[in-house]
């Protein structure tokens, strides 16, 4: 999963993520640039595209999900009566389990490693217990940066990971 900025086909295509999450909190044009980014994200055939944390304006630009945050666990059910995916940021196997019990697609796990301002890291191994515990997807996410923690991750064996600095 990459969540680059709006229209960075360049990053699509040199790294051929299988999901992407357009967020950014601090964009005055959000609209219009997630409607953009919806738009580059389509012409990469099986790549889906998600909206961050506006179930509505998923639905409205025909996004294939919204990517919660981990306050907006009631948001699930309903972003899933507009056919969309579901993925849910989460921090505790208490909020994985709550977020399958509910419906969801897949979940973010987070953080794995250090993230500036993002609490104690999880490590690898809880990521495991995590991912060995559950049946619902589980993107490993916060501080990958490089191909180390790439490396590292693959032996907890989520679905997949996220992260903006790896991509961006």
């Amino acid at each position: 999963m990459i969540t680059p900025n709006p229209l960075c086909s360049k990053e699509i295509k040199e790294h051929k993520p299988h999901y992407i999450v357009y967020r950014d909190k601090n964009n005055k044009n959000y609209k219009a640039d997630a409607k953009s980014f919806v738009e580059v994200c389509k012409e990469f055939g099986k790549l889906k595209c998600f909206i961050h944390q506006d179930v509505e304006l998923a639905y409205e630009l025909n996004a294939d999900g919204v990517h919660l945050t981990s306050s907006q666990f009631s948001k699930i059910k309903y972003a899933k009566s507009k056919s969309l995916e579901v993925i849910i940021s989460t921090h505790s196997l208490d909020e994985v389990k709550k977020a399958e019990e509910l419906g969801a697609d897949a979940v973010t796990y987070s953080p794995i490693f250090y993230t500036p301002e993002k609490g104690k890291p999880k490590g690898t191994e809880e990521l495991k217990t995590i991912v060995e515990t559950v049946d619902i997807k589980v993107f490993a996410l916060g501080g990958i940066v490089s191909k180390k923690e790439i490396h590292e991750i693959k032996r907890a064996q989520p679905y997949g990971f996220a992260s903006i600095r790896y991509f961006c």
